[in-house]
């Protein structure tokens, strides 16, 4: 669906990108994850065609998105990180006014904003003025007005910024519901914890470089070559510490109270052979769990040089 190459863009002797690589493919929920100014924005702006890039290329759904600009927006749905709203509009007569910059009309128009304002859980605000909703409010009426084309792809940069926790929870249904209809989402968000809970991949991008990119699961692979378990017992805490220094595999052990967590190295199947190792030699084992990295561990972990 997106495919970026080489894409740089300088501001006199400021270099903002310096020449990024980025794939995303059909049907995936990507995270665009990176500090403040690291380049987020500015790649978004350009994909979307309201920046032009110094040098490099963006194909969308296998247009050149930089040479047939027009025809490329129309598989773009863009939501800004800051948006203006018109405030002495009601809800319907808000997506009515881009429903005729579109050129939708009669009953098609008019089921469309019907079926947003479902999909978005504004129905019973159809009659409001935009004044009167709420910040988390406008955040959902500003998405609903990016899908009034119906297109293939969603720029959304900060979509949850200053939502209160059920505002956000109701965001992600819909990112997860819209997935489900077949779009492909790029998202940015510095609430790590709730990109980690949909987003199927990611990439994470410092001083306008993407460090690493990919499945999560992948990402997550190469950041830590090393699989980190947690092993809590009822007692014999120092014997089962005895006895895992001794296995070749076991790189670092700490104990945490009645529970060890042990750096290894290897496939699961040297899991299975640290349970077995201490089950023969009577230890209580209550629980051993593998420990999985969030995003903020990852996203810490490969930008700690920068």
């Amino acid at each position: 669906m997106l495919e970026i190459i080489g894409l740089k863009k300088n501001y006199k002797k400021f270099t903002a990108l310096n020449g990024i690589d980025l794939k995303v493919d059909e049907g995936q929920i990507f995270g665009f994850i990176g500090p403040n100014g690291a380049g987020k924005t500015t790649t978004m702006k350009i994909i979307c065609g309201l920046l032009k890039p110094t040098d490099g290329q963006v194909f969308i759904n296998n247009i050149d998105a930089l040479q047939d600009i027009r025809r490329a927006k129309q598989y773009i749905g863009y939501m800004p990180d800051f948006f203006g709203v018109y405030d002495n509009l009601k809800v319907t007569e808000y997506l009515d006014f881009y429903s005729s910059i579109y050129g939708i009309k009669g009953n098609e128009k008019e089921k469309m904003i019907e079926d947003l304002l479902e999909l978005v859980s504004l129905t019973d605000k159809a009659d409001f003025f935009v004044d009167n909703l709420s910040r988390g409010m406008k955040q959902k009426l500003c998405l609903a007005r990016c899908l009034v084309h119906n297109p293939k792809l969603l720029v959304l940069d900060e979509p949850a910024s200053g939502m209160d926790p059920r505002a956000r929870a109701d965001m992600k249904k819909i990112l997860n519901t819209l997935r489900d209809m077949g779009k492909t989402i790029i998202v940015s968000s510095h609430i790590l914890s709730e990109l980690s809970e949909i987003c199927t991949s990611i990439g994470i991008i410092s001083n306008g470089n993407i460090v690493i990119s990919g499945d999560v699961n992948e990402v997550t692979n190469k950041v830590y070559n090393n699989k980190i378990i947690e092993i809590e017992v009822t007692d014999s805490v120092n014997k089962a510490e005895k006895i895992l220094k001794e296995i070749d595999f076991v790189n670092d052990i700490n104990q945490i109270g009645n529970k060890l967590e042990v750096i290894i190295n290897g496939d699961n199947d040297n899991i299975r052979k640290i349970l077995k190792m201490l089950v023969i030699q009577d230890v209580p084992v209550i629980s051993l769990s593998k420990k999985t990295q969030n995003l903020e561990d990852i996203f810490l972990e490969v930008t700690k040089e920068a």
